[in-house]
């Protein structure tokens, strides 16, 4: 069956989800941190992208320990970022322009300044003691197993008043929530109600996979492939804390929240291998997250090889279990792509991101080739760096700097006299959107002519997908469907290859700005695509 399904897929299926770090976007208050008036007043530039769906990370209100990853009130907007009335223009804003509304939702923690956990700390008769995870010492007094927190160190922290530990897998300002409790997940479930209820259409729902943790709270076993230098957190397996049975009826209670409205969709943080991923999307009779996110292109190695035997098995096991399809090269705790591919492969991994089968998400900057940003010492501010200055992978401040708007003071980013709380890109003053805007064979202007691509030819998203033998440096596949067969060529390497009738047809993009004959050999770090 080759006709396209274009018609009967949802917005979350067909478009693309753009994801805005709000505090790196843009300052319009002139305090040197993004805001939602600064969102607000950029959306045109976003809809002029060609994406359908903004993604905001955290804007609740929060004493911001994690950037807002500690959430000290799940219904109300942090000072920092603005007011409800400034949400609530926003999202007038993106409507208007035919954009979607999607909010990061943080259920696995808390603030440790959340009144619920400070409830939980009047003692052990509190009405929200259980609305936390404690434990009493181990046996012979000390930390109750030997669990880690994602930002090293322990993963328990003693309440000395009660005499107990509570759970945090994060900071220890970031209590875990108890979802085995009944009134937890109401009051969690409410909260996406009050946003939906306010025109929210999808959440990006934070480490979705690990909101259960077993029971009997065993020592997590070592990882034995565990490096010195390498976060504290891999040095144990995780079997304990991750992926449990309990969290999918969890993620199934939550999908029947999202139901109860239109046209809402969930997107699940969930760093496991495909055969456990999956599983997240649900099934027809029980769903659960509508995109479980696949992070496989970030982490595996880049070629030509792996990437399309990856693309193959994912894409065919998508298909058995009933799943959409996704992919994601960058995001806020991943360095940015360009830096990790570097510059001559930049290209190749933005058309491969929009063309293969499933939805794409893009990471603000990434459109114009934003690279990551040396922090000097004194500039470090993200937690996971701080508490792990042995381990230089773990800071994610490089890849979250203030977005590149023009060469004036601060990149356009903030006023002059200001700040920006992260450093300025050295290049910015040439690296920038308006720099850009002018010139045909910009990034910025390669990736509409991809999004372009995608509105005019159908095939580009409800097509099948095949990928097609080709010389060790090339990934080449088709999409098709009944408008017609696409072919996209990627070349991973610095040899000219001379493709054949695989390379037959018009050219309808090269990443390298011309429009090669058909036939013509894929020349060095070239991707094309042709229509036959």
């Amino acid at each position: 069956m080759t006709s396209s399904l274009t018609g009967e897929l949802k917005w979350w299926q067909s478009g693309i989800i753009y994801q805005i770090y709000p505090r790196s976007f843009q300052d319009d208050s002139g305090d040197g941190v993004g805001d939602l008036r600064g969102i607000t007043r950029r959306l045109p530039y976003v809809a002029s992208l060609g994406v359908k769906a903004v993604w905001l990370s955290p804007i609740f209100k929060s004493p911001m320990r994690d950037f807002g990853y500690d959430v000290a009130d799940y219904c109300d907007i942090d000072p920092l970022f603005g007011t409800l009335a400034d949400f609530d223009a926003f999202v007038a804003e993106a409507h208007r322009l035919d954009l979607k509304v999607m909010l990061d939702y943080v259920p696995n923690h808390s603030s440790s300044d959340h009144a619920w956990f400070q409830e939980a700390l009047q003692g052990k008769g509190s009405e929200k003691r259980d609305w936390y995870v404690w434990r009493d010492p181990a046996e012979g007094g000390g930390l109750p197993n030997n669990w880690k927190s994602f930002f090293g160190g322990p993963a328990w922290t003693l309440d000395e008043a009660s005499g107990q530990y509570y759970l945090h897998q994060f900071l220890p300002s970031q209590p875990d929530l108890n979802w085995r409790n009944p009134a937890v997940r109401q009051a969690m479930f409410d909260a996406l109600r009050f946003w939906m209820r306010r025109g929210v259409d999808g959440f990006r729902v934070d480490v979705i996979w690990l909101l259960a943790e077993d029971d009997r709270y065993l020592d997590e076993p070592e990882n034995p492939d565990w490096q010195p230098g390498q976060p504290e957190h891999w040095s144990l397996l995780h079997p304990y804390t991750q992926d449990q049975p309990e969290t999918h009826e969890y993620i199934r209670e939550m999908r029947a929240v999202l139901d109860e409205f239109d046209d809402r969709m969930m997107v699940g943080e969930i760093y496991l291998p495909v055969e456990q991923l999956l599983p997240y999307s649900g099934t027809e009779d029980a769903r659960m997250v509508h995109l479980p996110f696949n992070f496989h292109l970030i982490l595996m190695p880049w070629t030509a090889g792996d990437v399309r035997r990856f693309a193959d098995s994912y894409d065919a096991a998508s298909l058995a279990a009933g799943a959409w399809p996704n992919w994601v090269l960058g995001n806020h705790d991943q360095h940015r792509f360009r830096s990790r591919l570097g510059d001559a492969q930049y290209r190749v991994a933005q058309t491969l991101l929009l063309t293969l089968r499933g939805t794409p998400t893009v990471y603000y900057g990434d459109e114009i080739g934003m690279h990551d940003v040396e922090i000097p010492a004194d500039r470090i501010v993200d937690p996971a760096a701080l508490q792990q200055p042995d381990s230089p992978e773990a800071g994610r401040d490089p890849e979250r700097t203030p977005m590149q708007w023009d060469a004036g003071v601060n990149a356009g980013f903030s006023a002059d006299g200001t700040t920006p709380w992260l450093p300025i890109a050295d290049d910015a003053a040439t690296l920038n959107v308006a720099a850009q805007e002018g010139d045909p064979a910009s990034d910025l202007n390669y990736f509409r002519a991809l999004t372009r691509l995608r509105h005019e030819h159908p095939a580009l998203i409800g097509g099948t997908y095949r990928s097609v033998d080709a010389p060790d440096d090339v990934f080449a596949f088709t999409r098709q469907d009944d408008s017609g067969t696409l072919t996209v060529l990627l070349n991973f390497g610095a040899q000219t290859h001379d493709l054949g009738d695989l390379a037959g047809g018009e050219t309808l993009l090269s990443s390298l700005g011309d429009q090669p004959a058909s036939g013509a050999a894929l020349r060095p770090n070239e991707a094309r695509i042709l229509r036959a």
